[in-house]
C-alpha cells in the first residue's frame, strides 16, 4: 500500500526489504535518499537496524510502526531517526512528512561551505556531517547537523530552545522540546568526553544552549 501510494505521489525509485539483512544491503548498495523502517522485523528490530545504518550512513530515516509508546518513539528519535509515525496512519500525512524531511536535508542552504572546527579532542566536520576523534568517526544525523550548524553560527552565545527547534523543524516546531533534549544528548555523546558533564555544549537553564568553541 505504501509503495503504491508513494508511486502515485511521484516517488519512482522504491526498494523493498523484508528483513534487516536485506535492508542493510540496500542501504549500502543502492543508497536511497530516505528510509522508512518498522520496529518489529523478522530477524531483529528497527532500532538495531538503525544503529547499524548509522555506522556508515547519515541518510534520513522515518519510523512507521504500530509501537506508539513514548519510550519507543523517544528511543527511535534518540538513535537518530528524523521522525516517528504510529500506525494506523494517513497516507497523505506520510507523504507530507517525507517531503518535509527531504526538503530539509537535501535542499537546505546550510550544508554549503560548512566549517571544520575542534572541540577538545574532537573534530567536528560540518561539511562532511561527522565527528572525528581517536576512537573513530561518527556520522551526524540530519537533525544533529542542523542543530550544530545553528549552534556554531551563534557560538559563544545562548541559543534558545525555541530557536533550535525552529532551525530543525521549521515554523511548526511546537511540542518538540522533549525531542530536542534527546538530540542534544545524542550530540553530546559524540563530542563530549563526559556527556553527563559537558564542556562544549552547555545547557543554560531556563534559556537554551551554548556551544563553546576556542577560536584560533
Amino acid at each position: 500500500m505504501v509503495d503504491r501510494f508513494l508511486r502515485n505521489e511521484g516517488y519512482f525509485r522504491i526498494f523493498h526489504a523484508a528483513n534487516c539483512q536485506e535492508a542493510l544491503a540496500i542501504c549500502r548498495t543502492d543508497k536511497p535518499d530516505i528510509a522508512i523502517l518498522d520496529v518489529m522485523l523478522p530477524d531483529g528490530d528497527g532500532f538495531a537496524l538503525l544503529t547499524s545504518i548509522r555506522r556508515f550512513s547519515a541518510m534520513p530515516v522515518l519510523f512507521l510502526s504500530a509501537r506508539g509508546e513514548d519510550e519507543d518513539r523517544l528511543l527511535g528519535l534518540g538513535l537518530g531517526a528524523d521522525d516517528y509515525m504510529v500506525k494506523p496512519f494517513l497516507p497523505r500525512e506520510l507523504v507530507l512528512r517525507l517531503n518535509m524531511i527531504l526538503r530539509r536535508v537535501y535542499a537546505s542552504p546550510t550544508v554549503e561551505h560548512m566549517p571544520v572546527f575542534g572541540l577538545g579532542n574532537y573534530i567536528v566536520d560540518l561539511e562532511g556531517a561527522e565527528v572525528r576523534s581517536e576512537q573513530g568517526v561518527q556520522a551526524l544525523t540530519a537533525k544533529e547537523h542542523a542543530l550544530l550548524v545553528k549552534l556554531y553560527r551563534e557560538r559563544g552565545r545562548i541559543v534558545t530552545s525555541d530557536a533550535l527547534c525552529q532551525a530543525v523543524w521549521g515554523d511548526d516546531y511546537f511540542g518538540y522540546e522533549n525531542t530536542l533534549m534527546v538530540h542534544i544528548r545524542r550530540i553530546r555523546e559524540k563530542l563530549e568526553t563526559n556527556p553527563s558533564s559537558p564542556e562544549h555544549l552547555i545547557t543554560v537553564r531556563g534559556l537554551g544552549y551554548k556551544l563553546l568553541v576556542k577560536e584560533g
